[in-house]
Parts: structure tokens; sequence; C-alpha cells
């Protein structure tokens, strides 16, 4: 919630920010016939081709950017489902006193990683989450290499399950640094930057109105401010309104299929 209204005033402050540079682009534009018989200056068009140029590619670059990492990050829940499914089943190849303790380390797990980032704005239960996933993971290593190595395996025992195990545990990884995988801040101040000199430019352009045209400006910024909150929204899909909570149900459906 807090990550919400932040990126909500956010939004607003840019959309008063950007109609504050319309206004003083109108302004400009006003003084300026003023002085001038002749109108508004001449030759301004390449400059505002190329920053309406530029803003349109930032704008595509950094919503495209968004988009394909929200469905990775949705995917990668899918990949570490099937890889804990597939080491919960070839725990089947151990002996069969040794299979109860570890099945039931893996329920535990499951549990775990199902929670880590149910409520990823408190950083500290996260943290505290993903350490727990961690000794979980020793744990299971641990006993299926003990178990794997024990006469009364089969051969195939270890070759088949460790390296499970070794996807199960990197995928983790992974997932850490795919939700912090976001572009430069740099990124996102030259596009609000654009944004306000497109403002700018727009104001300036309707200046030769006498009167204010409001509804031009308005969805001009409102529609600019809604798509940069989009974008930013889809960078942290764990905090704002588009989320991907939903894929965490994979894990509830590996339960109950182990059970």
């Amino acid at each position: 919630m807090k990550f919400v209204l932040m990126t909500a005033f956010g939004v607003v402050g840019l959309l008063l920010a950007m109609l504050l540079a319309a206004e003083i682009g109108r302004r400009l534009g006003r003084r300026e016939a003023a002085r001038d018989a002749g109108g508004l200056a001449k030759g301004t068009g390449p400059a505002e081709a190329a920053v309406f140029a530029l803003l349109g590619l930032m704008l595509a670059f950094t919503f495209s950017g968004a988009a394909s990492r929200f469905e990775a990050r949705r995917h990668l829940i899918t990949e570490e489902t099937n890889a804990i499914g597939t080491a919960y089943l070839r725990v089947d190849l151990l002996p069969e006193d040794a299979r109860p303790e570890i099945q039931e380390l893996f329920h535990r797990y499951l549990d775990v990683r199902e929670s880590t980032y149910r409520n990823a704005e408190d950083m500290a239960a996260t943290a505290a989450r993903l350490a727990e996933g961690t000794a979980l993971q020793r744990k299971i290593w641990t006993k299926c290499v003990a178990a794997s190595l024990r006469p009364a395996a089969p051969p195939q025992a270890a070759i088949v399950l460790l390296p499970a195990l070794n996807a199960m545990i990197d995928i983790t990884a992974t997932r850490v640094m795919a939700s912090r995988n976001h572009p430069p801040l740099i990124a996102y101040c030259l596009l609000t930057g654009l944004a306000l000199v497109g403002a700018l430019f727009v104001g300036y352009g309707t200046s030769i109105n006498e009167r204010r045209n409001w509804l031009h400006n308005l969805l001009f910024t409102a529609i600019l401010a809604l798509t940069i909150y989009v974008i930013v929204d889809l960078e942290f899909p764990r905090f704002g309104l588009i989320r991907i909570d939903t894929a965490d149900q994979a894990f509830n459906e590996l339960r109950d299929s182990l059970r």
C-alpha cells in the first residue's frame, strides 16, 4: 500500500509539473507573439520533432522492457514449481526409509517459498523467509546426498536426483536477481525530463490561441503520466496494482498434488 501511495503521489506530481510546464510554454509563446508581429519563432519544428521522437522511443523502450520483465518473473515461478516437483518425484529413487523425512522437508520448503514474496514490502520478513528457505535447501541437499550414497540406494539415484536438486536451488537465486533487475534511474530521469520538455512544447504550440486549451493539455499530460505509472507498476509487480501474486497459486497446486 505504501508503494501504491508513493507512485500515485509521484504521478500526480508529474501531472501537475507537466501542466505547469505547458503553462510556462504558453506564456513564453504569448510573450514572443506580443513582441514579434510575425508570430511564434520559426524553425522550432525540428527541435519539437526530435524531443517527441525521443520521448516516444523512451516510452517504447521502458514499457517493452517492463512488460517483458513482468512476464519473465511470472514464468520463473512456474519454472521453480516445476523444478521442485521434479526433484520431489526423484526422491522416490532413494531407500524407502529415507523418503518420509525428506518429503516432509519438501513440504515445509514449498510452504516457505510460497510465502516468501507474499508481503514483499516488508523487507525484513522477506529476507527472513529467504534465509529460512536457504536453510531448508541445505537440509534437503544433505539428506539426499547421504541417502543416495547408501548401499541400498540404486546407482542412478545420485545421478538423477542431485542435478534436479541443484536446479531447484539455482532457480531461487535467479528469482532474487530477477526481482532486482530494473532499468537504471537515469532512464526514468530522462523519461521524466522529456515529458516535461514535451509539455513545454505543447504549451508553446497552443499559445497561438487566445484562450487556453485546457482539454488538450490535460489529455496530453494525463495520458503521459498514466503511461509512466503503468511502466513503474509493471517494474515492481509485488508492490503496485499490477501484480503477479496469482502466479503463486502454482505452489498451492503443487502442494496439493504432492499430498
